[in-house]
């Protein structure tokens, strides 16, 4: 695999810094594993929760969801690494406030399904 451009660009940050990156990168495929596999879960696991076109379609969006974290959160350590390198600011990421509303629009979703069901 070739070595990304920015990795031969300014100083080798502090390895603590390196590493929480990186800490930060894991925890964000973690989460990304939880929503695939919480949209797995859903559909083998609660048939009944709702009509099957509404679960399917909320199973997919939670799956997507996964999917994009994952590709975005190496996007992501990249452009930390890339900024400590140069001792620039590190960048704002709006990929935390699509997570959060993601995340609050599926709990409430399958809240109401979940009283609805009963």
């Amino acid at each position: 695999m070739r070595e990304p451009a920015w990795r031969k660009t300014g100083n080798t940050p502090d390895y603590r810094f390196s590493l929480a990156n990186e800490r930060t990168f894991l925890a964000w495929i973690r989460t990304s594993l939880a929503l695939i596999a919480g949209a797995l879960a859903i559909d083998q696991l609660a048939p009944e929760i709702a009509p099957g076109p509404v679960r399917i379609v909320l199973c997919v969006i939670l799956a997507f969801l996964g999917a994009g974290l994952a590709v975005l959160s190496y996007h992501r350590w990249g452009l930390m690494e890339a900024a400590m390198r140069n001792d620039r600011e590190l960048p704002f990421s709006a990929v935390m406030l699509v997570m959060t509303i993601g995340v609050a629009a599926a709990a409430l979703v399958f809240a109401v399904l979940i009283l609805v069901a009963r």
